[in-house]
This record gives structure tokens, sequence and C-alpha cells, in this order.
């Protein structure tokens, strides 16, 4: 995934709220009863709710008014917009600061939420984030040598999927466990579109994966070395140069 962007922040709303209470009061009893992904949710006048921006793709606002099917919004840029009702979505001002590591424990699981949930996390360079057993990583296009050196992968070799913290090393360990308690073959599909980092992502599965495997090879090298030298040769044939990549998978 490329660089996500989203607005302001939970604490900005709550002092907004708080600062234009007095503009609430007139229709306080007039609600709408939504339902989003399964889940009800009921939106008033003073609800915090995700509205669509051409500049951020979502902001955050507060409901001012509601009229039968439209609802008005001032958002924390200081605008006021006017949209459908189906075209909100409620804001958890409840979530955790730092956001959460599993998606599916958002209390709304729509696309604002999700965008925002993983650009919190991605600017405190917590890049991987699970939704289920999928796990998302948003390119940090900078090194992060720190995530992937001998310390980590003897970390995550065999823990819990719960007790560390989200990563592409627990995809891998769980590919290669499963494989040797099953005795048949496991697949670890890597997505995205071009530039999203797909290259590297499967690099630190292979070389991950070479570590478990062993750590002796011919001609004094390493497993993880010969398989991790092969790979010019396969991006020779399955890469191609893109608009946004010279070596796209």
């Amino acid at each position: 995934m490329e660089k996500l962007m989203v607005s302001a922040t939970a604490p900005h709303q709550d002092n907004f709220f708080h600062d234009n209470l007095g503009k609430f009061g007139a229709a306080l009893g007039t609600k709408l009863e939504l339902e989003y992904g399964g889940m009800p949710a009921n939106v008033e006048i003073g609800s915090h709710v995700w509205v669509e921006d051409p500049e951020v793709a979502w902001i955050d606002g507060i409901v001012i008014n509601i009229e039968q099917d439209e609802v008005e919004v001032q958002t924390s840029d200081g605008k006021t917009v006017a949209v459908s009702s189906s075209r909100i979505y409620p804001n958890d001002v409840e979530a955790p600061s730092g956001g959460v590591d599993d998606m599916t424990r958002l209390q709304y699981l729509h696309e604002p939420a999700v965008l925002h949930n993983l650009a919190t996390r991605y600017e405190i360079n917590e890049i991987y984030t699970y939704s289920g057993n999928i796990l998302i990583a948003v390119n940090p296009f900078q090194p992060l040598s720190h995530l992937y050196d001998d310390h980590m992968m003897e970390r995550y070799k065999g823990a819990p999927i719960e007790g560390l913290s989200p990563h592409v090393f627990t995809i891998a360990d769980v590919a290669y466990r499963e494989m040797i308690k099953e005795g048949r073959s496991n697949s670890i599909l890597v997505s995205g579109e071009s530039g999203a980092g797909k290259t590297e992502t499967t690099k630190m599965l292979m070389r991950y994966l070479a570590y478990l495997g062993g750590h002796s090879g011919a001609e004094g090298r390493t497993v993880e070395q010969q398989v991790l030298e092969s790979n010019p040769v396969l991006e020779a044939f399955g890469n191609a140069k893109t608009a946004k990549n010279n070596n796209s998978r």
C-alpha cells in the first residue's frame, strides 16, 4: 500500500466539540439509525463522523444538523458540508491514540476507520497491521533494518501470533509451522499495487524461511544466502518497469 493520509486526530475533535457545544442544542432529539458492516450505529446532533473530502479522502467532523436524509457536518478544518446520510460514517473517538494492531478490533469496520487506523500506526513507524489472518504492510519508504535483523528473526521464531507486534515474520513462521505439522505445501500470497513493497516483502519472507530451514550450505554459503542470491534471476523473468517503480513484481 502507498502512504495513507487522513486528517485530524481525536483530541482535536474533542476540543472542537466542546468549543461549539452551544450550536447543537436546538435539535438534540434528531437521530439517524444507520448500519455499518452489520453493526447498527446511531448518528445524531453532536456525533463524531467521517465525511469524504477531495483533498485528504476522509475528514472528521461533527454533525450540527439533520434534515430528513441530509446531514450537515462541520469538519475539523472549519468547513460546513451537507451530505447524504448514506455518505457519512461514525467515528470512534474512544479508539486508542496509537491505533489497534488488529483491525477486527475496530468498533466500526469501514473505509475511513481502516485508513485512519493504518495512518495512525504509520506515523509511529508501526508499518504492519493485522486484519484477522491477513497482514497489511504500509511501505515506509525508508530503511527499517532493526525490524529484520537476526535478533528479530529469533524473537518471532515459533512465537504465538498474539504475543508479538504484527510482522511479516509471523506470517512466514505460521506457514512454515503448518507445513511441518501437516506435511504438505503452504502458500503465502503477497499482493498490492506497483510500488507498494511486494518485492521487498517477498525478500523478507524468503530470508526468514531460509533462516528457519537451516544455516549450512555448499561452498561455505548459508542456505539464506543461496536463496536470496537467486532473486535477481527470478526478478529478470517476473518483474517489469512501471510508471511508479523501475522494478515492479
